[in-house]
């Protein structure tokens, strides 16, 4: 079997063709619509020469241009680059010159953006809704079903890693690595044709790609925000009869947040999923209470999104962990140090196998050897299983502090120093110390008009936590550093520790 995501695109349209799968303002767009817009696009890059292997990048918000645009692309094996808007220039440039892409397609609003990479890097073509030819023109021109080029193990699109140690890596992800992805989720949750999907996760991350490949295998209707704004998202749910998105936790925050003061009809919600990072009790159980369940998801770009799933079916209780394996995935629990798999309850290295493991990093062998060994992906995250199957997730590998032989997680020291009614944002990295090796640091942001001191941050640890797990140093600063998807840049903390 060829599995080409354009192709499902097709395959919906033929089945479906005449209900509505994309909705974004006032316009409506049905299955066979969207997918003649997507052969215009690909017929566009046959005739300038645009072959199997060849790269586009997009710069576009969650709307119906990227769609289009993304599966045009796919059905004739070109790769699609997709570039996350709230990165700065600079930052941009280097992904598109380090995946060399001739032809950016872009919203509008990206002009200034774009004459300023044209500054710095030769692009062949630059194409919007504004250019000549327009990319509106360009959907419209020939709409006939081009040549099928690409299937299978085929890369069909490039996510750029969110560079948290460094400069980012672009995992290629291959048709067979969506479909898989789908058929994972869609087995793994409720997820139903009759379904009105609200796509607000962007697509410049995994967990707005997924949903989107997943909705069109599923024939759901998706609803396109390009910018989350909680009050317009419970318009939009009200309006559409939303039954299902997929958020972050800071999205799940300022949803809970305006629910009162929405004063909407929500009732057509029955469930929203959450992930990016693990998802705080209190917006569980507030969501709980309107009687909206939340479902977690522990997900990777090189995994093409979901590893694990928690919903309330499995145990209402369990909320603090990760869930279980999504279908057709597979994980287990290893030693750091001999690779040997860990029984139950043991911390080591989460290593996952299946088909949405990633082709491998763009350019990239050194780092692609480094994670794909032996047909498993090994994701540098440190956890265990418990006695029932379910993962939980401890910290980051790199992020482990060694201290006096003994392994203290940083995740679990933020966890307990987040807990101070004082602290607004926290991150705990090790730094050098002569006797123990390495010692516990936490670098805090305190909370508007609140106050308090490193000596009641170290004794606040202490009466929670081991004594070998307390913070030793304390620096209080006014922001940490976090990448355009929010995740902490931990290595700038440390580098500023080296360099004194």
């Amino acid at each position: 079997m060829n599995i080409n995501i354009g192709k499902l695109l097709q395959n919906r349209a033929v089945l479906m063709g005449d209900k509505e799968a994309f909705i974004h303002h006032s316009k409506r767009w049905t299955f066979q619509q969207m997918n003649a817009r997507a052969n215009g696009f690909a017929n566009y890059l046959t005739k300038l020469g645009y072959a199997k292997g060849d790269r586009i990048a997009l710069l576009c918000k969650n709307n119906e241009d990227f769609i289009a645009v993304l599966m045009g692309a796919a059905k004739i094996g070109v790769i699609t680059v997709v570039l996350n808007w709230r990165l700065q220039v600079g930052e941009l440039q280097y992904i598109v010159a380090h995946s060399q892409v001739k032809m950016i397609v872009h919203d509008v609003e990206f002009e200034p953006v774009i004459n300023a990479l044209q500054e710095q890097i030769a692009l062949d073509f630059t194409i919007s809704n504004e250019t000549v030819p327009s990319l509106q023109g360009i959907f419209d021109e020939d709409v006939k079903e081009p040549q099928y080029n690409a299937s299978n193990d085929d890369v069909a699109l490039i996510m750029y890693t969110s560079g948290t140690t460094g400069k980012p890596k672009g995992a290629m992800i291959s048709h067979h690595n969506l479909f898989g992805a789908g058929i994972g989720l869609s087995q793994t949750i409720d997820w139903w044709e009759e379904d009105c999907f609200l796509m607000v996760a962007p697509f410049f991350h995994i967990g707005g790609i997924a949903p989107l490949i997943t909705n069109v295998m599923c024939g759901c209707t998706m609803v396109l925000m390009e910018t989350f704004e909680p009050m317009a998202a419970w318009r939009l749910i009200e309006q559409e009869k939303i039954t299902t998105m997929m958020t972050v936790p800071t999205m799940l925050a300022y949803l809970l947040k305006t629910y009162e003061g929405a004063s909407v009809d929500a009732s057509s919600v029955r469930n929203i999923t959450c992930g990016a990072s693990s998802v705080p009790a209190p917006l569980i159980l507030g969501f709980r209470q309107l009687g909206i369940p939340v479902q977690q998801v522990y997900g990777i770009t090189e995994y093409t999104g979901a590893v694990t799933m928690w919903k309330e079916q499995m145990d209402k209780e369990k909320f603090d962990s990760m869930g279980k394996s999504v279908m057709h995935g597979e994980l287990k629990i290893i030693d750091v140090q001999t690779e040997e798999e860990l029984p139950a309850g043991q911390v080591g290295e989460i290593i996952l196998r299946g088909p949405q493991v990633f082709v491998g990093y763009f350019d990239n062998a050194e780092a692609t050897h480094n994670v794909l060994k032996n047909g498993w992906y090994a994701t540098g995250d440190v956890g265990y299983i418990d006695n029932e199957g379910y993962l939980y997730v401890v910290d980051r590998m790199k992020d482990m502090i060694i201290s006096g032989g003994e392994n203290i997680y940083s995740a679990e020291l933020e966890l307990v120093l987040a807990a101070h009614p004082s602290v607004a944002d926290v991150a705990v990295i090790g730094v050098p110390d002569e006797k123990w090796g390495e010692i516990p640091k936490a670098y805090i942001v305190i909370k508007p008009q609140a106050s308090i001191t490193e000596t009641e941050i170290i004794h606040f640890c202490k009466e929670k936590l081991a004594s070998y797990k307390v913070v030793k140093e304390v620096t209080f600063v006014e922001q940490l550093p976090r990448n355009a998807v929010g995740k902490l840049l931990k290595h700038q903390l440390k580098q500023a520790v080296v360099q004194g």
